[in-house]
């Protein structure tokens, strides 16, 4: 594992999932979104796992307001910004690769297609080389998206054929309890972390719905770090909604704190993950 101790907090404010009607706190405008990310880098977040919605809050990739979201959570916090190259299931292949083009410090990379409820998150072995391939001469670094075991030994499969990527870390994200995945359980966690190639140098994870706490809390007990926020929880509590992403950021860091592993600055995650300091 990389020389940095502490634990790796990434937000995922919004998603792709969410309809704004239904969660009206769930930030999808660039004011909100910038917002979000500031009170979440005070609470303890040092990347920011964005994926962005258009004027009617609907997902989109569309490469103006993406260029105008980099910018303007570069210009207003110092969080690591992460792309989603997923982006809606519904987005073709060409328009997620073209995620690269607008200068992330980081992308997603999801090893493997998989059953996404009742539809199908498509994620073909060409187009993981190609994106990888593409991050790497871009200079992004990528986090390899785990949904399943499958992906554990397509990551493995990726290192093999493709090196290592931009940065020489190797850093990934168990995303459990997604309907038609690994379940949102220790054990799944567990058996997936026990998988993981050993150019792995850190990893997170991350629990959908009410599988939110109990993979948190596994994922800090198996020393890893950890991704929170609105695109993989709205509970806080059972009958409580969430309120805001950084509220679900002050409980990570208060997780994390207690078991004597406070949250990274962004420059230590920075090192973590291989990528240069910020400039000045």
């Amino acid at each position: 594992m990389a020389g940095v101790t502490g634990t790796l907090i990434t937000v995922a404010p919004t998603g792709a999932e969410h309809l704004k009607a239904d969660v009206p706190q769930l930030p999808t405008t660039l004011d909100e979104l910038v917002g979000e990310a500031k009170a979440c880098e005070a609470a303890g977040a040092s990347m920011i796992h964005v994926h962005i919605r258009d004027a009617d809050h609907r997902p989109t990739l569309d490469p103006g307001r993406l260029r105008d979201t980099v910018a303007a959570l570069r210009e207003q916090t110092s969080l690591i910004v992460q792309l989603s190259t997923g982006g809606s299931v519904h987005d073709p292949l060409d328009a997620r690769l073209a995620v690269l083009e607008t200068a992330p410090d980081a992308c997603s990379l999801t090893c493997g297609t998989v059953n996404f409820g009742d539809d199908v998150f498509a994620n073909p072995w060409p187009f993981m080389v190609e994106l990888y391939e593409q991050a790497r001469d871009a200079q992004v670094v990528p986090e390899f998206e785990l949904f399943d075991l499958g992906h554990v030994a397509a990551l493995r499969r990726l290192l093999d054929t493709c090196g290592l990527p931009y940065g020489g870390r190797v850093h990934c994200d168990f995303v459990l309890g997604v309907p038609g995945g690994m379940p949102g359980t220790t054990q799944a966690l567990v058996a997936g972390v026990q998988g993981l190639p050993p150019e792995v140098t850190s990893w997170s994870a991350t629990g959908i719905g009410r599988s939110h706490l109990p993979v948190l809390a596994g994922a800090l007990s198996l020393n890893g770090h950890l991704r929170v926020g609105m695109e993989d929880n709205i509970i806080y509590a059972k009958g409580r909604p969430v309120r805001s992403n950084a509220e679900l950021v002050e409980r990570a860091t208060r997780l994390a704190t207690e078991m004597q592993r406070p949250p990274l600055t962004t420059a230590q995650a920075r090192e973590l993950l291989g990528l240069p300091p910020r400039p000045a």
